[in-house]
């Protein structure tokens, strides 16, 4: 799954200001701020550019160090892995774990992959 830029700006900016109310397209002057909002004592201000411009960059860092996790849940999530667990059992294979490693060689948390 990739988001796009005003998705992961939206996400980013939720994290330093989880219950503020704003808008916002791809850039700091884009950023139009509706009000404080938020839990009494808990800064909803606006935040200054050098603020976004950090939680920007850090939420799109630890975005793209995720990018393995997400190729390889939209794999195990085609995986019929009860079915394919209880027929391991039932019949003495290893099925289930051999199709995992495959997942994990082909996606390693390097993001190198995919890995043919």
């Amino acid at each position: 799954m990739e988001l796009e830029k005003s998705d992961k700006i939206i996400r980013a900016l939720r994290k330093i200001r989880p219950n503020a109310s704003f808008s916002v397209s791809e850039t700091y002057s884009s950023l139009t701020w509706h009000d404080g909002g938020g839990v009494e004592g808990e800064n909803q201000n606006k935040p200054t550019e050098q603020e976004f411009n950090d939680v920007v960059l850090a939420f799109n860092t630890e975005w793209d160090s995720q990018e393995y996790a997400r190729d390889r849940k939209a794999e195990y999530d085609a995986l019929n892995q009860f079915e394919m667990q209880y027929d391991d059992e039932e019949d003495g294979t290893t099925t289930w774990k051999d199709a995992i490693v495959a997942i994990k060689t082909k996606w390693p948390k390097d993001n190198s992959g995919p890995v043919e």
